[in-house]
């Protein structure tokens, strides 16, 4: 069972990275907040690893911190929340947001998350809301590395940006107004930037 990962970034997306260890790539699925705290390509890299196991299926999910493995491992454990979802979640809400809405019973910030209905943001409260006092807030929530350099080519910035919003569950039409004003704004042509950006504007609906 694999429960961590250091090697150099072979690859990455804003869903996914390859991680070279050692010669051997591990394709791990992550969520945006550990994207943003990844380097460039090239660099070490660390992940606190998941391993998913079905009868069909190994998929590893990775995080920057041990804080937010051990709150994905509580999302999935609600009925309804399963390794995809929670890991739009954490792409949806960075872990002290996430916290704070279970402890305050903010309903409506939950479900502004894709795929979070009501019956399901009510279920996590239920069954979290006494289950996160070892998960304070307060930690330094997920920022970009501020060296990190724009990717060339404003056409290709964008169209990833609009791919990792839709596979994050939100509406093309939603996803691409949300882009055009974060442009329209002067947000720096990065993938990291307008993707960050552009979930503040979605989740103020």
């Amino acid at each position: 069972m694999i429960g961590y990962l250091s090697g150099k970034l072979l690859e990455k997306e804003a869903n996914t990275v390859i991680i070279d260890v050692n010669g051997v790539g591990y394709e791990v699925t992550i969520p945006l907040s550990t994207f943003y705290e990844l380097g460039e390509i090239g660099d070490e890299a660390e992940l606190r690893i998941f391993t998913y196991v079905r009868e069909d299926t190994l998929q590893l999910y990775g995080f920057k911190t041990l804080r937010e493995k051990e709150l994905y491992l509580k999302l999935i454990s609600v009925q309804g929340i399963g390794a995809k979802s929670g890991i739009s979640m954490l792409s949806g809400m960075s872990a002290d947001e996430i916290i704070v809405a279970i402890r305050t019973d903010n309903l409506a910030r939950l479900t502004s998350i894709p795929g979070v209905g009501k019956k399901t943001a009510e279920r996590i409260v239920i069954e979290l809301r006494d289950k996160l006092n070892d998960l304070t807030t307060g930690e330094t929530v997920a920022t970009m590395n501020q060296d990190s350099k724009p990717v060339e080519g404003v056409d290709e910035v964008y169209d990833d940006a609009l791919s990792a919003l839709v596979n994050l569950g939100y509406q093309q039409n939603a996803a691409a107004k949300a882009l055009k004003k974060a442009v329209n704004e002067g947000t720096e042509m990065s993938v990291q930037k307008l993707l960050r950006r552009s979930l503040q504007l979605l989740a103020k609906g």
